[in-house]
């Protein structure tokens, strides 16, 4: 498998018990003596992908961009040097910069793509900050960010929106336009930021070069594949106007991937040490071009992605990982009627130890909200409207222990509003989360919105025949819808409210959008009602 070389070793590069990735990340330490120095002047623009802030903290947030004057070139590394280059940063309390409240440097490295990750600190909480960068003459465009509350104060509301499945080959990101337009604190990413599919750029009338056909197995594809998607305006927007928190889900490296385990390495034949190999490069590839912090830095093909950040007393979000230690789907995955392997008490999608950090965040939370960020549906999904029970396996459908863990201990730990937003499923759905799926008696214990996909699938409809049979077989589901969009979430003291924001058209770019539907969730009565 070809792969990128490293100069830099690969024990500091990954952090192994030494300073040398905060050096590398923060331009601290060894890497200032280097003496980096900026871009030179007249390389070209080297903000093509945009800037971004994200993991908001009461204190500050994490900045990000990558230099890539040329973005495209088949080699991944930008048009960019192969050496390090000193870039600066400004944060002010307004966007032309005359208040400037922190100020300071960071270093770009080949070996991270010439990706920068400073993280601010010492800013005020819950308050409105505009960053941007400087190199070789040039000044990124500015982007604008927010702080969240301190962990003792009662917020009055939360905006925020959360998206995913974004398939570039599928069609315009135009509802990222109308997101970036919309008064939100932040936004949520729920998985399938990119496909490691091949893309032609036909079907959406705009073709690509060669270097982008064929699926993505490198760290040189997988940063084609990133600038590629990244150097969309209305992405670019979303990023510039709001913090974002990130999750993956399967796409980022490939397809219903479980643990160690590719779908391709189902087969006999296959060394699962490859795809450990192409899991290391996704995810660095990953890191670089998302608002991560240093915690979420790569080692090899692992990275501590679940993670857990607080608005105020108002809401906690928590972040899932389902897909780095979970257990292969049952049966062969797909759909099946008769799976019984998916009711082993020992199968696992969060893993052991992601369960008991979930469970006892339940336990010691004190947020009127719990938000999990979550990839897959929780909810069961019957898809035979008869007597069968036909439902997906590589959903929490598969795990059935877990989810049925899961949501007794949201119940018997007190938690007072469990509420999960999900991806994947390139549909909307508003749904009721019961204790235990199997007993039509089970009580609701938690309240689920799945949302659609931004592009993939392609244009969608309201209604169709699978929606239709969903909601038969589903008496838990009480909304369907197959447009392309995204949902907005306004929380307050009293009650969560879901506006399912759908565009028309997705084939070609300038659709209009619009509010299919809102339900909501009050507080202490788990379950969701149309507004």
């Amino acid at each position: 498998m070809p792969s990128i070389p490293h100069p830099l070793s690969r024990r500091r590069f990954l952090g192994y018990g030494s300073a040398g990735a905060a050096a590398v990340l923060l331009g601290t330490g060894a890497w200032n003596a280097a003496g980096a120095m900026p871009l030179a002047r007249g390389a070209g623009n080297p903000f093509t992908l945009g800037v971004a802030s994200g993991d908001p903290l009461p204190g500050g947030v994490v900045l990000w961009t990558r230099l890539a004057p040329q973005p495209y070139e088949a080699d991944g590394f930008g048009g960019m040097p192969r050496t390090p280059v000193r870039v600066e940063y400004e944060v002010s309390l307004d966007e032309r910069f005359r208040a400037v409240v922190r100020r300071g440097s960071v270093v770009a490295t080949p070996e991270l793509g010439h990706s920068v990750h400073p993280e601010i600190h010492g800013l005020a909480p819950d308050h409105e900050y505009f960053y941007r960068f400087r190199t070789g003459g040039e000044i990124s465009p500015v982007g604008r960010t927010r702080t969240a509350p301190v962990a003792w104060s009662s917020p009055r509301e939360l905006n925020f929106a959360f998206a995913s499945c974004q398939n570039w080959e599928a069609g315009h990101f135009t509802a990222y336009d109308h997101m970036a337009a919309e008064d939100l604190d932040l936004v949520v990413h729920l998985g399938d930021y990119l496909y490691e599919s091949g893309v032609t750029g036909v079907g959406r009338g705009t073709p690509v070069g060669p270097q982008f056909k064929g699926e993505t197995f490198d760290l040189a594809r997988y940063r084609l594949q990133y600038a590629l998607y990244k150097s969309e305006a209305p992405l670019m927007a979303a990023h510039a106007a709001f913090p974002w928190i990130h999750v993956n889900d399967d796409h980022e490296v490939e397809n219903n991937w479980a643990g160690d385990i590719s779908q391709v390495d189902k087969e006999p034949d296959q060394d699962p040490a490859v795809f450990r190999q192409r899991r290391a490069q996704a995810f660095q590839a990953m890191y670089e071009h998302l608002p991560y912090r240093i915690a979420q830095l790569p080692k090899g093909p692992d990275a501590r992605l679940h993670r857990r950040l607080s608005y105020g007393t108002l809401a906690d979000f928590t972040m899932l990982d389902t897909r780095q230690y979970r257990d292969d789907q049952p049966c062969g995955d797909g759909q099946s009627a008769n799976c019984a392997e998916r009711f082993d008490e020992d199968r696992t999608l969060l893993g052991a130890e992601q369960r008991k950090w979930l469970l006892d965040g339940f336990s010691r939370s004190h947020a009127r909200w719990q938000i999990l960020g979550n990839q897959a549906p929780m909810g069961q999904t019957d898809t035979d409207a008869g007597e069968a029970m036909n439902v997906y396996l590589d959903p929490w459908d598969g795990y059935v222990a877990d989810r049925d863990r899961v949501l007794a201990a949201a119940q018997d730990r007190g938690v007072r509003n469990l509420v999960v937003i999900t991806g994947d499923r390139h549909q909307n759905y508003a749904w009721d989360l019961k204790r235990d799926f199997a007993d039509p008696g089970s009580p609701t214990v938690a309240s689920e919105f799945v949302g659609t996909s931004i592009t993939s699938g392609g244009n969608g409809a309201d209604m169709t025949p699978a929606g239709e049979n969903l909601l038969k077989a589903n008496p838990h589901m009480k909304f369907f819808n197959s447009q392309r969009g995204y949902v907005r979430v306004n929380v307050n003291r009293q009650r969560w409210r879901s506006d399912f924001r759908v565009v028309p058209f997705v084939n070609t770019p300038g659709a209009p959008i619009s509010t299919r539907a809102s339900y909501v969730v009050e507080d202490r009565r788990p379950g969701v009602q149309s507004a």
